[in-house]
């Protein structure tokens, strides 16, 4: 599809019903308390749709986490409505009502707007920085980002309405943007980073239209905000789709504009283990997220930046830096110069300092040293860090091993082994006698033991 064709796609047409009999969402797939704003705003005498994401999901067959609203009521309507409502936002004015641990977001139906200055809306430079202006549900289709997120789903008739031409897309499994592409993005340029989301998350193609500026425009995300984009991050890399995300940027030249200095390391990454060591660790966090087994940013951040912390330390030991220094001030370089680009909230950073600075250690094997390591607070999280880098090479291979076994012993025995000298030797385990060579098994390597927890 040409640009002008995708931008064709927001002139409003007759809109396409499908009827309740015609389609698979269902009110049983809804929660109970995105079915209560549908018909409490219905009760009230206003139009309420399920909108979005939750639409697009329920006719993919998967299952939505969160449910949006769009809704004629304004918020101040929403409000008097429901007693537990609050009204949020100043760009973007939303009403949130609230039923204990789920929150359904309600939005009233937005209009296009005339001109750069109308009522509540106000752009700069291409820029929306406050919307507000109401309109009707055909103006709000077109004010939605992809074909396949301006679905309704009418609580009146139970009928799914399209006016944009989104199921035509989810039947092709291509990603849309509705209006010139290269408009959209100057408005918010971190559709972009949606896009590459959207298309890792429903293995879905990006249309050449919609991806055409992303190489001239990716420049436009160094002005979002870094904490939006930490957000953005988030949701990439640990909803379960993480490599997939990481794949999509690196292929559309998106991540350099979130990861400099990863894609400096990877530049100069020739025999290809920080690309590994990368792959692995966010394949790892998509297995944990699949078993419903908890995952961290502080784990994630540190795989991805490792590359350069490891380099620049090198650097700064080589320079005469003591080893414990190297670390930090790589460390603290690398994170002041990611949080330009994504904001890592402060609790999350020490996380990922300690981590890295802990690598070093698991080669210092005294008692003492021992001990000390295996009593840090964040020993399991960069044990299991040191798991995913054991692939790199055989002496990683080892220590992974190692301190694999030692957490096999009770304080007593390690504490035994540990004052033998030949524990300290590589190819000897704590507490065991000198490994034998198995008959017949020369060359074979044992299989790397696997990370299980994250900071």
């Amino acid at each position: 599809m040409s640009p002008e064709s995708n931008a064709s796609a927001a002139t409003p047409t007759v809109p396409r019903v499908i009827p309740r009999e015609r389609h698979n969402v269902s009110r049983k797939h809804i929660s109970r308390g995105a079915l209560k704003v549908l018909y409490g705003l219905k009760d009230a005498g206003f139009r309420a749709c399920l909108v979005g994401g939750a639409v697009r999901d329920l006719l993919l067959g998967r299952q939505p986490k969160d449910f949006d609203v769009a809704t004629d009521a304004t918020p101040e309507q929403v409000k008097k409505i429901f007693r537990n409502c609050r009204l949020i936002g100043r760009r973007f004015r939303l009403a949130h009502v609230v039923f204990g641990p789920e929150i359904v977001e309600v939005a009233t139906f937005r209009g296009t707007g005339d001109g750069e200055e109308d009522g509540d809306r106000h752009v700069v430079d291409g820029r929306i920085l406050r919307d507000n202006v109401w309109g009707t549900i055909e103006e709000d289709a077109l004010r939605r980002d992809f074909r396949v997120n301006a679905l309704y789903y009418d609580i009146a008739d139970f009928s799914v309405i399209d006016f944009v031409g989104g199921i035509e897309d989810l039947e092709q499994k291509d990603l849309r943007l509705i209006g010139d592409p290269a408009t959209r993005y100057r408005e918010d340029p971190v559709r972009m980073l949606r896009a590459a989301r959207l298309a890792a998350k429903l293995d879905f193609t990006i249309d050449p239209a919609t991806a055409a500026p992303f190489r001239e425009l990716g420049h436009l995300l160094a002005d979002a905000p870094s904490a939006r984009l930490f957000d953005e991050c988030q949701k990439m890399f640990l909803a379960g789709y993480g490599l997939a995300s990481f794949t999509m940027l690196a292929r559309y030249d998106l991540l350099r504009h979130l990861f400099p200095g990863t894609v400096r390391a990877l530049a100069h990454d020739a025999s290809g283990s920080l690309e590994a060591l990368i792959e692995r660790g966010l394949a790892g966090t998509d297995a944990r997220v699949a078993d419903g087994r908890p995952v961290t940013p502080a784990f994630l951040f540190a795989v991805l930046l490792w590359g350069e912390v490891v380099d620049l330390a090198g650097r700064l030991q080589g320079e005469g830096t003591a080893q414990s220094l190297a670390w930090q001030r790589a460390a603290h370089r690398v994170m002041a110069e990611q949080g330009k680009r994504v904001a890592i909230p402060r609790r999350f950073g020490f996380a990922i300092e300690e981590i890295w600075a802990l690598q070093p250690r698991f080669a210092e094997r005294s008692r003492k040293r021992v001990f000390r390591l295996m009593a840090h607070p964040r020993f399991r999280a960069a044990y299991d860090f040191l798991l995913l880098r054991s692939g790199e090479s055989d002496s990683l291979r080892e220590s992974g091993e190692w301190w694999t076994h030692v957490q096999t012993l009770t304080p007593e025995q390690l504490s035994e082994s540990l004052a033998r000298p030949a524990a300290s030797g590589a190819g000897e385990k704590p507490g065991g006698a000198r490994r034998r060579r198995r008959r017949g098994g020369r060359g074979r390597k044992p299989a790397a033991p696997q990370p299980d927890s994250q900071a």
